[in-house]
């Protein structure tokens, strides 16, 4: 649907796609089809991205679709971007979060780098020439992320950096990972590349869900880091670096999820359309009727959800953060959802890896985990609804 025009007080608010929006869209959805649908099931079973799915990624400009242009980047606007999201996550939810990754951690670089910093990586991370993983968790630190115990120590002008991270998504091919330590009792961030002495990468590939992320445990073994890599002041890792990248990501998994949701209620369809339970086809089924309703609703009001969190981004909004976290929330939750019902109407299909149900059920799953678990969003949406904003919306 291009437009959804309404009138309001004598005032006409037009909700059109800009032209382009629909080209990016437009775009995104013939990259998804052509290229990665094709190789999206190869990527599952495989636990790794084929080398020309890479190669189309990089060359297609997704890597740097939200980044500036004067680095190199498409700097599309929010809707933009998510309309890119939400077309390349429906077709395969482990290169959508390829293009989740690299943009936090690229856009931290942005919000918060040098221009020093800026110059030396944004131009290979813009065009795609290089990948930056996003190392936060730690194997006893999560969603509390202030509870890092990887260290940083200065010595002799760098720093000196030891500890473990965990589930860093396309961590086994980054170039650089934009890591968080802590230096005494203070947050820091800092980028890494992985060619320096200390640092060990382990694969991480018995997941459950987008099982061609490329998962890697990090180990960082007396990683000696020039004082020049350290991403913002000493203090500010956890309450400005992370959580700004943590935000984006949000806005990228609750795209990625509306995706989700729209390719279940596609495959819905064509199988029932074709598929015949006692002598009628299970479309013309009240019961199988109701499911493909429930899941029409479930991607209109995430798409509706993701357009409003993408409207408070634009307009930078001080609300965008809190309005991101329940977009990522529903749909969420919305797409675990789709995803179950989806694979019950497959019926014993729906279990076999011979029809992609499973698979986005499988996918669906993560997405409640990543860039904040649904409890600790619950929490935090609790906070924002005793503000009562809607009050002065």
């Amino acid at each position: 649907m291009r437009s959804c025009i309404g009138s309001s007080a004598g005032k006409t608010v037009d909700l059109r796609l800009s032209d382009s929006q629909l080209t990016a869209r437009e775009y995104a959805r013939r990259f998804a089809s052509d290229v990665v649908g094709p190789l999206a099931d190869r990527t599952d079973r495989d636990r790794a991205m084929p080398a020309t799915l890479l190669e189309g990624v990089r060359e297609g400009g997704w890597l740097g679709a939200a980044l500036p242009a004067e680095w190199g980047g498409s700097e599309m606007d929010s809707l933009a971007y998510g309309l890119v999201t939400e077309e390349i996550g429906r077709a395969c939810s482990s290169v959508r979060s390829m293009l989740t990754v690299h943009n936090m951690a690229s856009q931290a670089l942005v919000r918060f780098g040098s221009s020093e910093q800026q110059a030396r990586w944004l131009p290979d991370l813009c065009t795609g020439r290089k990948l930056i993983a996003f190392a936060l968790t730690e194997p006893d630190a999560g969603s509390a992320a202030s509870s890092i115990r990887t260290e940083a120590r200065e010595s002799a002008g760098s720093y000196v950096v030891s500890g473990t991270k965990v589930w860093t998504t396309f961590g086994l091919i980054a170039d650089l990972y934009l890591v968080f330590a802590r230096f005494g009792n203070k947050p820091m961030a800092l980028v890494i590349e992985r060619e320096r002495d200390g640092v060990v990468i382990e694969p991480m590939p018995d997941v459950i869900g987008t099982r061609g992320s490329m998962l890697a445990r990090l180990r960082l073994l007396d990683v000696e880091v020039p004082t020049s890599h350290r991403v913002g002041p000493i203090g500010a890792g956890i309450s400005f670096v992370a959580n700004a990248a943590l935000d984006h990501g949000r806005f990228s998994v609750a795209w990625g999820a509306a995706g989700v949701i729209r390719a279940c209620l596609d495959a819905c369809l064509a199988y029932a359309s074709k598929r015949s339970q006692s002598g009628q086809l299970l479309s013309e089924h009240q019961l199988i009727r109701r499911e493909l309703t429930n899941m029409l609703v479930a991607h209109t009001t995430s798409y509706a959800l993701c357009c409003r969190a993408a409207s408070f981004r634009a307009t930078g909004n001080p609300r965008a953060v809190m309005e991101t976290a329940l977009a990522k929330y529903h749909a969420a939750q919305a797409a675990v959802r789709t995803a179950t019902d989806a694979v019950r109407l497959h019926g014993a299909n729906g279990t076999s890896q011979d029809y992609p149900v499973e698979r986005y059920m499988r996918d669906a799953m993560v997405l409640e985990i990543i860039e904040g678990t649904r409890e600790v969003l619950q929490n935090s949406l609790a906070s924002y609804a005793m503000q009562r904003p809607y009050s002065r919306s």
